[in-house]
């Protein structure tokens, strides 16, 4: 009898380990598919703060200035001419 209820006790361990692991193997799936794309998204952050660095680089140039000065202030350097469209 004793043998009996130790063979039960051990297969319905057997069993809930058996079920837990399944769930566990369909968590640990679902955490990689996560995990990838947060890597990607990371990825996607590291090119985009390397833009915003290239960017703010590029903000401090005599080069940007000119062209900021020239695009909304309308100004031009003293050796320009500027030509504007006649009026229709």
């Amino acid at each position: 009898m004793a043998m009996l209820g130790l063979t039960l006790v051990v297969g319905s361990l057997a069993v809930v380990v058996g079920i837990r692991g399944s769930s566990l193997s369909a968590k640990d799936a679902e955490y990689r598919v996560k995990e990838a794309r947060l890597e990607a998204q990371l990825a996607e952050e590291e090119r985009r703060a390397a833009e915003l660095e290239e960017e703010r680089v590029y903000v401090q140039t005599k080069q940007y200035i000119e062209k900021v000065a020239k695009e909304k202030l309308g100004l031009v350097n003293p050796d320009e001419i500027l030509l504007k469209p006649s009026q229709p």
